[in-house]
Formats: structure tokens, sequence, C-alpha cells
């Protein structure tokens, strides 16, 4: 979808990821509706239409948004899309599993909302802050991505996870893993030999790395919000920020 607009649009953003995008491009006031979930900065008029995965159709449709930005990197997605298409309501639908793709839809965001300029700082910003934060070691650490404790679920190959620490120095420990994310057994974190494990449960209020430490691995622990880490958007960086100054205290002279 190409838009050239010089005023305020009526937007509605239905993840938290393209709130996010949203308020650092400058415009959480142009939102009219958002999920619960979404809590940007700036998104005080916005009409709240449920959570991600509950969209309220009809609620969104009475905010007559020009433009209505969904993803599908919150799986179960697809139920809400069928309910807004139906409703003949103008969608932008981003589903990015990487970095670089991550980077695109801030593009394509900036296009859409003719905020190009701004979109394209906000790249080069990202971009630059990511990679001054590359270390230098031994090895390339092992981190396991922990999304779920219950059963134990974690970022595989088909992550933005994935490049985000290869970017930084690192390599996901269930790089060979195919999928976005996958449930794992005990014995199967055990032998992806992790370095680290970071704990960034999803949809939870207070991370317990005690849950994680008492399965006796061994592994440090270090907890990253979801809104650092399980969010395709800037505040990426925030994550990436967090697990780069973990990195930099282990001891890697082991697992090789």
């Amino acid at each position: 979808m190409t838009a050239r607009y010089t005023a305020c649009m009526r937007l509605a953003s239905l993840t938290s990821s393209n709130s996010d995008i949203l308020a650092a491009l400058g415009v959480a006031e142009w939102v009219v509706a958002a999920d619960n979930h979404s809590d940007a900065p700036g998104l005080d008029r916005a009409r709240r239409v449920g959570p991600d995965l509950q969209i309220d159709v009809q609620a969104v449709a009475e905010t007559r948004p020009d433009l209505v930005l969904a993803s599908l990197s919150v799986p179960g997605m697809e139920r809400v899309l069928d309910g807004l298409q139906a409703a003949g309501l103008p969608l932008l639908v981003l589903d990015p599993v990487s970095v670089p793709q991550t980077l695109q839809d801030i593009l394509t965001i900036g296009e859409a909302t003719g905020l190009q300029a701004r979109a394209q700082a906000l790249t080069e910003r990202f971009s630059g802050q990511l990679a001054a934060l590359h270390g230098s070691f031994p090895r390339p650490p092992r981190v396991l991505v922990e999304w779920w404790p219950r059963p134990i679920i974690a970022a595989t190959r088909d992550s933005w996870v994935t490049d985000l620490l290869e970017t930084i120095g690192a390599v996901n420990a269930l790089a060979d893993r195919a999928g976005r994310s996958s449930p794992l057994t005990l014995e199967e974190v055990r032998a992806s030999r992790p370095d680290l494990i970071v704990c960034s449960w999803c949809g939870v209020k207070k991370l317990r790395p005690e849950i994680i430490e008492a399965r006796g691995l061994g592994v440090p622990v270090v907890c990253v919000p979801e809104s650092g880490l399980g969010r395709p958007g800037p505040r990426l960086i925030e994550g990436a920020e967090q697990i780069a100054a973990a990195l930099a205290g282990l001891e890697l002279g082991r697992k090789e």
C-alpha cells in the first residue's frame, strides 16, 4: 500500500510493535484505536478495542480509520484479519521475521503515512545503535531466548532474535531448529548448550528468573521485558542493549 499524506491520518494500531513504531515516528496522536496491550507513549486519545487476539472489529470500524495496522508476528492474528477484511477496513499487514524485515516495515509504515524521511532516519539510527553493541568474544556466546516457562517455549531459527543476536556477536542457541519458536523439553534446552538464558516471557507482568534457575542448568539468566525483545520494532534496541551488557560479563572458556 502506498499513500502520500501531508496532514494527520486516523490510524488504528492493533499490535504493540506497530504502536511502538508510530510513537517513534512521532505520530502516536494519530492513533484513534489501539489494542489493549499497546503501551507506547502518546496513545491517550486512542479507543481501546480489546486484546490483540480479541479485537472488537465493530469498535475499530466506529473510529473511522484511514488505515488499520496489524501484524502476523502475533500468533493467531489471522482470525482478527479475517474480520477486519470482512468489514472492508483499509489494512496494512506486517509479518517480519528478521531485523532487516523489521526495518523495512518501518519504512513501509513511513511510506503509507507520508513520513518517509522520519522512517529513514529512524532505521538509520536503529542500525547504528545496534552495530555499536557488537562485542568481541573468544567465541560467539550461545543465547537462548525463552518466551514461556511451562511448557518451555523459545525463539528458534526463523525469528528476529536470530539476527539480532548475530549483530551483537552472539548466536541463537536454537538457530538450527526450524520455525519462529518451539516448545522444548529440559533435555533439549540442556542440549542447546546455552551460555546465557534470556527470560522474556510474553504477556506477564512480572518476570521470574528463579523459575529458570531452579531447573539446575547452571546457566546465567537475564530478564528482558517483552517490550524490549518480543516486539519487532524500534524497541528491540532495548533488549539488545540488555543482552549485550549481560554477555560482557560472561566467562566463555567452556563449551567449545
